[in-house]
């Protein structure tokens, strides 16, 4: 069985993945059991479930989101209720928890996404809450991030996946685990990602690239030219 984690669509500010086109690619590659894991919300999630279960297909969807705290990113599974951006590392993860929800960390070391990445100090204190963490992601674009991932689970005895963290059409199906069950709650996940086999890619830096576009564009359509001022003249000053 194929699981997949990490995964966004349209519903995120950075991605314009379908749900037919996801759909169709889950099919081609065989993924068994996807994690929907939207920036700060759980919309993608369920409806990409209920699309799924209007095609009365065996995918299973996992509905997450993708939290930013104050500290980095978090990632909760198997959510009812939407969680806030914007809380402390502590309040996020209790409010998964709260939901029989996984805690999951992804990318815990990126040098080109170090906003995002949840600080090692939050890991250290909280590492007994967590339930795993990625020890690699499919858009890290160097090798060192892999090997820097795998050393933080390996410090504070966390399990270890790896996570997708597809945005694009290009990315869906290169990066899961192989399980031996379709994992439908919590207890069932932290059970067969115990035994999981990883099948790793490296990134797609063509991707990265359509993010950004992507995510610029959605801010255009929004009308939020200061943030599309702000994002050109950060990269501009960076280029030079």
């Amino acid at each position: 069985m194929r699981l997949e984690t990490h995964c966004h669509t349209k519903y995120s500010k950075d991605s314009m993945l379908s749900f037919t086109l996801l759909y169709i690619k889950c099919k081609w590659r065989k993924i068994d059991a996807i994690a929907i894991t939207e920036h700060n919300n759980m919309q993608g999630g369920l409806a990409f479930k209920e699309y799924c279960q209007k095609k009365k297909t065996p995918l299973q969807v996992i509905v997450g989101e993708e939290v930013m705290t104050e500290s980095g990113e978090i990632i909760g599974l198997f959510l009812q209720e939407e969680i806030p951006a914007g809380l402390s590392c502590k309040e996020t993860i209790a409010r998964i928890r709260q939901q029989n929800g996984v805690v999951y960390v992804p990318h815990p070391y990126d040098k080109k996404r170090e906003k995002t990445v949840l600080k090692e100090a939050c890991i250290k204190e909280y590492a007994s809450q967590i339930d795993c963490i990625e020890c690699y992601n499919g858009r890290n674009i160097s090798d060192e991030y892999g090997i820097r991932q795998n050393e933080i689970a390996d410090r504070y005895h966390i399990c270890k996946v790896i996570g997708s963290d597809a945005h694009t059409i290009l990315e869906v199906g290169r990066n899961y685990m192989e399980v031996e069950q379709v994992p439908v709650d919590r207890e069932m996940f932290l059970k067969v990602i115990q035994s999981a086999t990883f099948h790793k890619k490296k990134c797609i830096k063509l991707s990265h690239k359509i993010t950004k576009f992507v995510k610029l564009g959605k801010l255009i359509k929004k009308g939020n030219f200061h943030e599309v001022y702000r994002i050109i003249k950060k990269r501009l000053g960076s280029s030079m």
